[in-house]
């Protein structure tokens, strides 16, 4: 029997990729196979996380906020850092949140929108892990249509007072600063809020079933007194905001390929072991009609992908486009997992196999960042000038 072919082999993916991009893959790839794949399973199945260790570690490596320049960010492409999301995905979806969070969301609206002052303070903090960030804009009601927030800031002399709940916040019980965006008198604006202000609370949310290997939280303020300087002076209403999620958006069109390739070589590998009625899985023409269906979708997700990151890395990317990504990469990405759960019978249900841990984490994927509904009416308003969202 010929030697069988990976799936960067069949699509010839490395000849797409730069010597320091393989490099920067194979590192990210080494640390997460030797840090936390050997415990990632008993870290769902127990609902904790131990997060600061693993943000010092990840900044240690440089990946918090590796796509930013300056103030201790790597500054690496997009492509880059979307390489590094997908090896992290491909051990676990929050090990990628925590990262996305941190560097694609808390990170990024420090560094585009924030004063000097605001960077200097939690940049560097941040990308060496010793300082956790969180967002705050998504709310108990208002999740899809972010317009709609109550938080509301309010001016008191020089200072500002905020008052609000936010649900859905990934690492804020953990966090040692929240980016909050609210509703005042000159619109929507962001501010940074350091978590041990006073009024500010954080309460974890218990019995998930996605998304378990990471902290997720809803967030209170109760008459949160900020100076003026919390403000983010260069972000005004919603583009703020949004064009974080854009940059969080990028990191899932790779990371939900992780998940998927996981899954599929978990899925190959089992079957080539598993021996059903005196031969392999493997062998039976139902499997491998399973295994090459996945297997294309696999690579046109890594295609996809990496055209997205090529194009970002140019500064051409729209964001019709990154929502192309992420409602094809995922959507596929979730069919994947349930399929290789079919090739593990049993076996597929049990934390022994990765795959039932990441069909679960991406019904969560599948969900936050913009669900797929609202990515398809983005790219129906593209293709035909109409908004249909309301």
């Amino acid at each position: 029997m010929s030697d069988p072919q990976s799936l960067s082999q069949l699509f010839a993916l490395d000849s797409l990729l730069d010597t320091e991009e393989i490099a920067i893959r194979d590192t990210v790839r080494r640390f997460a196979d030797e840090k936390i794949r050997p415990h990632i399973g008993d870290w769902f199945e127990a609902a904790a996380l131990p997060v600061r260790e693993l943000a010092e570690g990840l900044g240690e490596l440089g990946v918090l906020g590796m796509h930013l320049e300056g103030y201790g960010c790597a500054g690496m492409s997009a492509t880059a850092y979307g390489l590094a999301c997908l090896e992290l995905e491909a051990v676990d979806s929050g090990i990628r949140s925590l990262v996305s969070v941190q560097g694609s969301l808390a990170m990024y609206a420090i560094h585009h929108y924030g004063s000097e002052d605001q960077k200097q303070e939690w940049l560097p903090r941040m990308a060496a892990g010793t300082a956790i960030g969180c967002f705050g804009l998504t709310e108990p009601d208002f999740g899809s249509n972010p317009a709609g927030m109550r938080t509301g800031a309010k001016r008191d002399g020089d200072d500002w007072i905020l008052n609000g709940t936010k649900m859905w916040i990934t690492n804020g019980s953990v966090a040692d600063v929240a980016v909050v965006w609210a509703r005042t008198d000159d619109g929507i604006r962001g501010f940074v809020v350091p978590t041990d202000t006073p009024g500010f609370s954080a309460p974890e949310i218990k019995h998930k079933m996605s998304l378990r290997a990471s902290v997720t939280s809803e967030l209170v303020l109760e008459d949160v007194r900020l100076p003026g300087s919390a403000m983010l002076p260069e972000a005004k209403g919603l583009s703020g905001p949004l064009g974080c999620l854009n940059e969080a958006r990028f990191g899932i069109i790779f990371g939900a390929m992780g998940a998927a390739r996981d899954c599929l070589e978990s899925a190959i590998s089992y079957a080539q072991d598993r021996q059903v009625f005196d031969k392999s899985l493997a062998a039976y023409q139902i499997t491998q009609v399973k295994i090459a269906d996945m297997a294309l979708e696999v690579g046109k997700g890594h295609l996809l992908a990496y055209h997205l990151g090529r194009l970002k890395d140019r500064g051409e990317a729209r964001p019709e486009q990154v929502s192309t990504g992420k409602l094809n990469n995922v959507r596929e990405a979730i069919a994947i997992a349930r399929e290789c759960r079919t090739i593990l019978g049993a076996n597929g249900i049990t934390l022994e196999y990765p795959v039932i841990r990441h069909a679960n984490n991406l019904e969560s994927v599948l969900t936050y960042e913009g669900t797929s509904e609202v990515h398809q009416l983005v790219i129906g308003k593209a293709l035909t000038g109409e908004a249909a969202f309301r």
